[in-house]
């Protein structure tokens, strides 16, 4: 469906009205010049190159330069006559209108030809009437006519150029300034995604693992009645190490949320794996620990973190592993290598690890830059972790991997 282009605007409507009544007043006025006592056209003549000026007022907007085009004949015909002070300003109005709603090379156009034609206005004024000074006012007049409109017309075009370049440049950085702000909602949101996984890795390495010594090493006491006194003592040993450690990392997680510190002294230390290993065991599997290597200084997230990964391992071995031995070995070198080997449970189809501590552990390796691995090793479930000790590689990933949306537990659980 093709639009009707409408011949001209309403606004341009009320300009004609005003312009005619303003025309017909100037010519009741005796608004207008005459070249010599016997040429004098009447008002009725006069009359014409008005009405027809007028008209063409009509296409200002929708067809400036067409409108243009009518006017000058028009316009010729008044200054035949003698000039017009309303005809000429109508016809300024129609240079004026065509620099403004034409093209731009239009305007610059019309500033030549008009600058031309006033010239040859005071040239050929001042040859007829024989005087310099006559030809000077004629081509004063001439450009306040018609070079006047379209240098105005021209100031218009660059105020509205710059004034539409500064509405975009604004709208440019309304859109920029809501792409940040949903770029900043976007990070928050990872970052609280973040700390809530952070934590459910944290309550489920800390907390479950210490609830589940406590409700196997209990169950054992209630489902064996013939126990002796040393496996009953030691049993309650556990149960009781377990519960006061899982108060002491409950209660330095809430302190850790409340004030966003935490004393590194109360952080868990590769030194206590063999306490770990030591009170970890059931009556049909026990643990061993390997050392090998130099130990060493290492930063505090790879601490924690391999601490985690054997705690992690030595849970599942215990919840889901069969009779026999759980091996943990930690070599210190280039990088922190932690292997826990244990015995695979009687029901294949529940492998140890199947279920959150698995993605836990490879959390940890994953955010330091780390590797890991588990899965079945001939008769055995194999835990195999690398994590590195360079604490300029470390920095690196640390500092790739914390921005944007750190938190105080990064900051806590990295600190060197």
């Amino acid at each position: 469906m093709h639009l009707i282009r409408r011949p001209t605007t309403r606004q341009d409507a009320l300009i004609v009205v005003a312009a005619l009544a303003g025309g017909l007043l100037m010519l009741a006025a005796h608004g207008y010049s005459t070249w010599s006592p016997d040429w004098d056209p009447s008002r009725w003549v006069r009359l014409v190159p008005l009405l027809g000026l007028c008209a063409t007022m009509l296409l200002r907007r929708t067809a400036p330069l067409t409108g243009l085009a009518l006017a000058t004949p028009f316009n010729f015909v008044d200054v035949a006559f003698g000039p017009s002070i309303a005809t000429a300003m109508i016809y300024g109005d129609a240079l004026y209108a065509a620099s403004v709603y034409g093209r731009r090379r239009t305007a610059e156009w019309l500033l030549g030809a008009t600058v031309l034609a006033s010239l040859g206005v005071a040239a050929g004024a001042g040859i007829a009437l024989r005087g310099a000074g006559a030809g000077v006012v004629a081509g004063a007049v001439a450009g306040l006519v018609w070079v006047a409109p379209v240098l105005t017309a021209m100031a218009v075009r660059e105020h509205r150029f710059r004034a539409e370049a500064e509405r975009r440049r604004a709208e440019a950085e309304r859109e920029r300034a809501e792409q940040v702000a949903r770029l900043a909602e976007l990070d928050r949101r990872a970052a609280v995604n973040a700390e809530r996984a952070r934590m459910a890795r944290e309550l489920h390495d800390v907390i479950a693992n210490h609830l589940s010594a406590v409700a196997l090493h209990s169950s054992a006491l209630l489902r064996v009645p013939d126990l002796g006194r040393d496996e009953i003592e030691r049993a309650m040993e556990v149960i009781r190490e377990n519960s006061v450690l899982g108060l002491a990392e409950m209660r330095r997680m809430i302190g850790l949320l409340r004030d966003g510190g935490e004393d590194p002294a109360a952080r868990p230390r590769l030194a206590e794996l063999d306490r770990l290993v030591r009170h970890t065991g059931r009556p049909d599997l026990s643990a061993g620990l390997e050392i090998a290597g130099e130990p060493s200084e290492l930063p505090a997230a790879v601490e924690l973190a391999a601490y985690r990964i054997v705690q992690e391992s030595l849970t599942n071995a215990l919840k889901h592993g069969g009779p026999g031995r759980a091996e943990v070995r930690v070599e210190y070198g280039r990088r922190l290598v932690i292997d826990v080997l244990s015995p695979l449970g009687r029901e294949g189809a529940r492998l140890p690890g199947s279920g959150t501590g698995l993605v836990g552990m490879r959390e940890r390796a994953t955010m330091l830059a780390g590797e890991f691995d588990a899965g079945p090793d001939g008769g055995r479930w194999r835990v195999h972790a690398e994590l590195p000790v360079d604490h300029t590689e470390l920095d690196r990933t640390e500092s790739g991997r914390t921005e944007p949306g750190h938190t105080e537990l990064d900051h806590v659980e990295r600190a060197p």
